[in-house]
């Protein structure tokens, strides 16, 4: 996406090349989006029909983007007659300013041109392009041109208008103008993309951010929501980089849902703008201590969405908690299950972890109360529905053949879960990290039960069947011969033996077995695993390693903050430290913005980290990464009334504090140091 340049303000995003044009393409969501729908597949600009190179453009702030332009191809001498400066803004609508300059001594004619297209493609089909089903009908007005794509209730428009004379086809709007010497002339182009309900009105009229806003507001409510952030002082720049840009990055990834009108977090660019169970879950433990204001929305919006029927088409099961919720074409008509689809067995035991979490932040037990029984449903999920072989583990199979998805871990990828050789098990399929994500869910439920809900029965049968479940999953998945856990069981309770990042995260869950703590640490930090630029999510020796397949060799940032913490939770302070020294190092490369994934080549190899081609950027759970790397390293730890201090910063990083983190304690500072441990403060 280097090459690519996005805006975004919610879930309303425009993705163009690096001269501010949009051509049609199935490879790549390049255009306007919003809510799933490509309102913009065309926008090309031209000066005197030549298109247009750029000099420079200027994306530092996440809703606009200004281009700096010349016409004709550059060679080594450029001696342009002219040149053109595209301002443009997501600002509830798209907005974008034209503005030709006159270099010569003398007054001069041109004709600009911008071509306009609107495929209204739901992103499901960018990969998978089809015959639309509907109707596209083009209106051209003065000074306005409309594209209306309807079928039978499904109705989408684009509007484009213009502060200048034009002359207007059904392709475009042509200028014809006359700029005196050394003058300028400019245009202002406003396209609304209008999603319509059933009263024949755009649905997001009503929402309190649905309307247009002027860039100073967008600014402003960032900017507030960034003010209110614990302030960080400290001698490492890749670390002030990465802080600075994951708060930014937040705050224009909310949007609003349609649903409940609430703000949530979309998971990611491009193709991830909605809500999602296990990112936003993720994104959301790793903003708590930061800005826990932000997760209630979230917690309430699946509790909301809770399974409540058996759903062949949709996996929906009652109890379940969503894995996707769409808003487009497909979704609509029932062509993809997303409306919402609930294809993740993470995801419900996640969710009790995340108000667990929450509680112990911010003492907000008036939350707890009020989803007992969201919690209870969750619990007999993962007890029933979630355990299909009746074995006391979780596990996964679509009921969904044709559109659902095969894994339902977060590694969802078809060829994500392998055996050592390479060859794909069958289904059902328990990978080892659901287990982990049990027992943690358990245990955390039973403490919910005896302090808010009066239930202490109830508590401790959960702890007696988490105990059960730890004492049964090392027998059943540690792999004696090759000394780590197994990345899953195959419906025949066979151990699926490729070494993955996976077992980082039974860290995190504290289903590992003190005795095979070492151990697992040694494999994560170890070559196979370990590129020396991060944790790949799978070995560099098994059957499927691809240093740029997507599960199968990449380094994830959230994968790695999430098991810096698990190595901080078993003490593993160096370790911990480790990664999160690689993580932001790593960040340098991509503008202090870490992406969805990046390449798993061996440090030897290469300097620097090697993009994905299709990471998402900015995506919400590796936005969110620097701030958990943040929590990691300087050991910060809710327990009970108190916050745990306890640092863990890489030797060399220096002095690194954060103050006013907001919680249940009042505010409080945190300081951390590269010091011996016996000198690093501790307690509450």
């Amino acid at each position: 996406m280097r090459d690519l340049v996005s805006i975004l303000d919610g879930n309303t995003f425009l993705v163009s090349d690096r001269r501010g044009d949009i051509e049609p393409s199935y490879d790549f969501p390049t255009g306007l989006f919003s809510f799933d729908t490509r309102f913009l597949s065309t926008w090309v600009l031209t000066l005197d029909g030549e298109r247009l190179h750029a000099l420079s453009v200027d994306d530092s702030e996440s809703y606009r983007t200004t281009f700096f332009l010349a016409p004709g191809e550059p060679t080594h001498y450029l001696d342009a007659k002219a040149s053109v400066i595209r301002s443009r803004a997501i600002v509830g609508s798209f907005e974008e300013e034209l503005t030709v300059l006159n270099h010569l001594g003398a007054e001069v004619e041109c004709t600009l041109r911008i071509e306009v297209g609107a495929d209204f493609a739901d992103l499901f089909e960018i990969k998978n392009a089809r015959q639309k089903r509907g109707r596209t009908t083009i209106t051209v007005g003065e000074n306005e041109l409309r594209l209306a794509y309807r079928r039978e209730e499904f109705h989408r428009e684009m509007v484009l208008r213009t502060t200048a004379p034009a002359r207007i086809d059904e392709t475009g709007m042509t200028f014809r103008i006359r700029i005196a010497r050394n003058g300028r002339w400019s245009t202002r182009l406003h396209v609304s993309s209008v999603v319509f309900g059933a009263r024949s009105q755009d649905i997001r009229a009503t929402l309190p951010y649905g309307g247009s806003r002027s860039a100073d507001a967008i600014r402003a409510e960032q900017q507030e929501l960034i003010d209110r952030a614990p302030k960080l002082g400290c001698d490492c720049e890749p670390l002030a980089g990465a802080y600075r840009r994951s708060l930014n990055d937040l705050a224009a990834l909310r949007y609003e849902s349609i649903a409940l009108g609430v703000r949530l977090i979309a998971a990611g660019l491009p193709w991830f703008m909605t809500l999602f169970g296990r990112d936003s879950i993720i994104t959301s433990l790793q903003v708590l201590p930061f800005l826990p204001e932000l997760v209630p929305p979230t917690i309430l919006m699946l509790a909301g969405l809770q399974g409540h029927r058996v759903d062949d088409f949709r996996d929906e099961e009652p109890g379940k908690i969503l894995h996707e919720l769409r808003y487009g074409e497909t979704a609509g008509f029932e062509e993809q299950p997303h409306s919402p689809y609930y294809g993740s067995a993470d995801s419900t035991p996640l969710f009790i972890i995340l108000l667990d979490e929450y509680e112990l932040w911010t003492g907000d037990s008036a939350l707890v109360r009020k989803l007992e029984s969201q919690v209870r449903a969750a619990l007999k999920w993962i007890d029933t529905y979630g355990d299909l072989l009746g074995t006391g583990y979780l596990w996964y199979q679509t009921r969904n053949p044709e559109t659902g998805l095969q894994n339902q871990c977060w590694k969802d990828s078809w060829d994500a879960i392998s055996y050592a050789d390479g060859q794909l098990p069958g289904f059902p399929r328990a990978t080892c990290e659901l287990q982990g994500y049990a027992y943690d869910a358990k245990i955390r439920a039973a403490r919910l039960a005896r302090k808010f809900w009066n239930d202490p029965e109830f508590a401790d049968t959960l702890e007696r069947e988490a105990a059960d479940l730890k004492q049964r999953f090392d027998r059943d998945f540690w792999i004696p011969e090759r000394e780590h856990y197994a990345l899953a069981l195959d419906a025949d309770g066979r151990q699926v033996d490729a070494l993955t990042s996976n077992i980082g995260h039974l860290l995190w869950s504290g289903i590992v077995d003190e005795s095979r703590a070492g151990k697992v640490v040694e494999h994560l930090l170890g070559p196979r695993l370990f590129s020396g630029g991060g944790l790949r999510t799978l070995a560099a020796d098994e059957g499927r390693y691809n240093p740029i397949g997507y599960h199968v060799g990449t380094v994830w940032p959230f994968d790695n903050s999430i098991i810096a913490w698990g190595l901080w939770r078993y003490g593993f302070r160096d370790e911990a430290g480790l990664i999160c020294e690689t993580m932001l190092a790593a960040s340098r490369y991509f503008g202090g913005r870490l992406p969805e994934a990046f390449a798993g080549y061996a440090r030897d190899l290469t300097n620097y980290p090697v993009e994905y081609p299709t990471a998402c950027s900015p995506q919400a759970w590796s936005t969110g990464t620097p701030l958990l790397l943040l929590r990691v390293m300087l050991g910060l730890e809710p327990q009970g009334e108190h916050l745990i201090i306890d640092p863990a910063v890489p030797s060399g990083m220096g002095r690194v504090e954060l103050l006013d983190i907001p919680g249940r304690w009042g505010t409080v500072d945190a300081l951390g140091r590269s010091r011996d441990p016996e000198e690093r403060p501790g307690g509450g």
